[in-house]
């Protein structure tokens, strides 16, 4: 029995939970799925199930085994899949991560171009602001403003935002503007924990940069929770100017201490680390660096 067989009888034996429904969705017989199972357990010397009357569930060895070669048969899939479908447009699933926010504002209002322009892609946005694990959530794109932490990635810079520090009229009447940085210690600061450290703000002045720890009522690793409160006049926030792309423009919300503002953050497309990416997901990830870059 080929191994390609065995590996395919594998990953469908996970994710479809038994050996009875792998053979369904295979068009298998159960026996040959069982056979293809054993046979691969007795190659490599391990048992990759733990197996139950009712149900298969993955050993440690077998989850380790499916993260390692589900891709690979993703890929080759791909692969085959981009030459037989040479002389059409792309087509197939895209999933794409972006914290809640910039993904709001930014990536959502790009998809139905995106779509009109690849009516064979399907499109599967995730938005948070929890950094997710590229691999093992099986992410194509994600994109990201600040730092990139994952030293394997693949990462294209395209756009840069400006800090901005910001309030509401309410909030400034009743507990007036700060002129310097260091009046920030008198006032409410909202701490966004994405931000350097979420205490101490980065500023610049004429000896160069430095840093005013800051205190406020409420903290929050989520944009839209500082970005609520700043427009409900609680306090005065630290933010990615693309995060306030629409409020910068009313006239209740003020931007303070702009010459003070020294620091950006980078917007980026990143790839998890792999030897081959998808048509689909390269002209995905050229649609977004060209639109993102136009719109912020």
């Amino acid at each position: 029995m080929d191994r390609f067989h065995e590996l395919n009888a594998f990953i469908a034996v996970v994710e479809a939970g038994s050996f009875s429904a792998a053979a369904r969705t295979t068009g298998h017989s159960q026996s040959v799925i069982s056979k293809a199972i054993g046979a691969l357990e007795k190659r490599l010397g391990v048992m990759l199930f733990n197996r139950s009357t009712r149900r298969v569930s993955l050993t440690d060895l077998g989850r380790r085994y499916y993260d390692r070669t589900k891709p690979l048969i993703d890929e080759m899939q791909d692969a085959d899949g981009e030459l037989s479908k040479s002389t059409m447009g792309v087509s197939g699933l895209v999933r794409v991560a972006a914290s809640a926010t910039f993904g709001r504002l930014h990536v959502l209002p790009l998809i139905p171009e995106l779509l009109s322009l690849n009516p064979g892609l399907q499109v599967d946005l995730i938005l948070s602001d929890f950094l997710r694990d590229m691999v093992k959530d099986r992410i194509d794109l994600a994109i990201r403003v600040g730092t990139i932490s994952e030293p394997d990635a693949v990462v294209r810079r395209v756009a840069t935002t400006p800090l901005v520090c910001v309030g509401s009229r309410r909030y400034f009447e009743r507990c007036g503007i700060p002129k310097t940085p260091a009046d920030l210690v008198e006032h409410n600061c909202l701490l966004y924990r994405g931000i350097s450290d979420g205490a101490n703000w980065p500023f610049v002045g004429q000896a160069g940069p430095f840093s005013v720890s800051v205190q406020g009522n409420l903290s929050s690793n989520s944009v839209e929770t500082i970005r609520a409160a700043v427009l409900a006049g609680v306090g005065i926030g630290l933010l990615a100017k693309v995060s306030l792309v629409n409020e910068l423009c009313h006239p209740d919300i003020t931007t303070i201490l702009d010459d003070f503002i020294g620091e950006s953050r980078d917007i980026s497309l990143v790839w998890p680390k792999r030897r081959f990416v998808p048509a689909r997901v390269r002209q995905v990830t050229d649609f977004f660096a060209e639109a993102i870059a136009r719109r912020v």
